[in-house]
């Protein structure tokens, strides 16, 4: 029997499809397109792994702080605040110098981070519970579909326009999406609380609701790993396949292959885990997998052929790009009534520390070693300890 879909729920999930593609592009593309602003401007290239840091500690505290917003503003407006923030982060980064690299990092990490709570939040409310892990994996497939624009165009861009004219495309891009999106507000915020007074505890909203859930506390601690190491292989695999002696282009090719393998795998583990499989249990199973694939990113080397770059790039995609949708529902799911949104934030903020560490802890490998394998080895390491715990006792319930 053909599962019947709510009209509302078909719009929102494609309204949130563009607007997590559009988040994706805002904040990976500097990273894509590093090397040729690194060449560009002479810079060091570990310089790469503050930026990834700087953006993920601005996301820490807006998804703390993003829950109040939601709950007074509404999702959508949020969105569409969360899109403006990422067209100024990329103008910012087009300006060039170091400080404004910094802007942009905090601008832009902040603005990715609010996109997914307000975007859950909305899901939460509209889809079906025993659907909800397929609902949310499809709508985060628009991470790897934007992941894949700034792989495949970005560098195409670079290359045609040079660096900065590509950064301004795609911040006008988000910009005009986020006008696109006003239409749609007064149907999907209407469970908006304009009444409700700011209080300064709202900036740890997200933080309470979550400390105060053993599951959502475990979900946490999954998301750190993952996101950290999802993180780690945006902002340094295309850089480490041009310090092997490959291409920009070439290497853009080979993280958008990796990418358009992670659109089906989130379908795929989001149909899985609604119903088939334990949550508890496929998140494991892919915590080791990204372990595995990680690890052998770590014996790496010169002689490696492209294919075989390829052919781990793609585990990793598997992995650490395609658990999204199954954690996300997840944390919907066990989240008090009326607090998606704040559940969310507060588990991803757990990711956006895990996306703050782990890169640091890449650029301090690579600054001591010299060796980018080394790096991705290190940063796998968490995921072996969740997958583990996952696998050996019932941390989540099923």
């Amino acid at each position: 029997m053909a599962v019947q879909i709510p009209r509302l729920l078909l719009v929102i999930l494609g309204a949130m499809f563009l607007q997590q593609t559009c988040a994706a592009l805002g904040r990976n593309l500097p990273s894509i397109i590093a090397p040729a602003i690194i060449t560009d401007l002479g810079l060091d290239p570990a310089l790469a792994g503050v930026y990834v840091g700087l953006a993920a500690a601005a996301s820490l505290f807006f998804q703390m702080g993003c829950g109040g917003f939601i709950l007074r503003w509404g999702a959508l407006r949020m969105s569409q605040l969360a899109l403006v923030m990422l067209a100024i982060g990329l103008a910012a980064a087009a300006v060039g110098p170091l400080f404004f690299f910094a802007l942009s990092a905090i601008i832009g990490g902040g603005g990715a981070a609010v996109s997914t709570p307000a975007s859950s939040h909305l899901l939460g409310r509209y889809s079906p519970p025993k659907q909800a892990p397929l609902v949310f994996s499809i709508k985060q497939t628009a991470v790897p579909a934007g992941l894949l624009l700034s792989g495949l165009v970005g560098p195409w861009l670079t290359a045609w326009l040079g660096w900065r004219a590509t950064l301004e495309i795609a911040a006008l891009f988000c910009l005009v999406f986020a006008v696109a999106l006003q239409p749609l507000r007064a149907t999907f915020d209407n469970d908006r609380m304009p009444g409700r007074a700011f209080k300064l505890s709202d900036l740890w909203l997200s933080g309470q609701v979550v400390a105060g859930s053993p599951a959502l506390r475990n979900l946490a601690f999954a998301c750190f790993a993952f996101n950290g190491l999802q993180t780690v292989f945006i902002g340094f695999f295309v850089i480490y396949l041009v310090h092997m002696g490959h291409g920009l282009a070439t290497a853009g090719a080979v993280f958008s292959l990796a990418m358009v393998v992670a659109v089906p795998a989130r379908i795929f583990w989001g149909w899985l885990g609604s119903g088939h499989v334990a949550p508890r249990v496929l998140m494991g199973a892919l915590s080791l997998g990204m372990a595995a694939s990680t690890g052998l990113l770590g014996l790496s080397g010169t002689g490696w052929p492209l294919a075989l770059f390829a052919t781990v790039a793609i585990g990793i995609s598997l992995t650490a790009m395609s658990w999204h949708g199954v954690l996300l529902s997840e944390a919907a799911r066990l989240a008090p009534k009326g607090m998606s949104g704040a559940a969310t934030g507060g588990v991803l903020s757990s990711g956006q520390l895990g996306a703050l560490v782990l890169p640091l802890t890449y650029a301090l490998v690579l600054s001591l070693t010299g060796q980018h394998g080394w790096g991705f080895a290190a940063c796998g390491l968490p995921a072996l300890v969740v997958g583990l715990a996952l696998l050996r006792r019932p941390a989540l319930p099923d």
